[in-house]
């Protein structure tokens, strides 16, 4: 499939939304579950640099980007307590 394919076919949905209007409530849940995985993976990150220098890493994955952005700094934690107690 070609990229201007793709394009039109994006830019086609968007008039459509335009026009017709999207649903405000799964649109809104969308947009923020989108917005905590995209914090999770700026915790993950930070904590990836800031950490790396006492030997600690976690993989930026589905699982632990899910983690990270639904439980916040918590989930963090709770993901370096399982990378420091749990596996070796």
């Amino acid at each position: 499939m070609s990229s201007t394919i793709v394009i039109t076919i994006m830019i086609a949905l968007i008039v459509v939304l335009l026009f017709v209007g999207a649903p405000v409530k799964p649109m809104r849940f969308i947009a923020q579950g989108t917005v905590k995985l995209g914090i999770g993976v700026l915790f993950l990150f930070f904590f990836n640099v800031l950490a790396g220098f006492m030997g600690l890493h976690i993989p930026i994955n589905i699982f632990t980007v899910l983690v990270s952005g639904f439980l916040g700094l918590f989930g963090v934690a709770s993901l370096a307590a399982i990378h420091l107690f749990i596996i070796p």
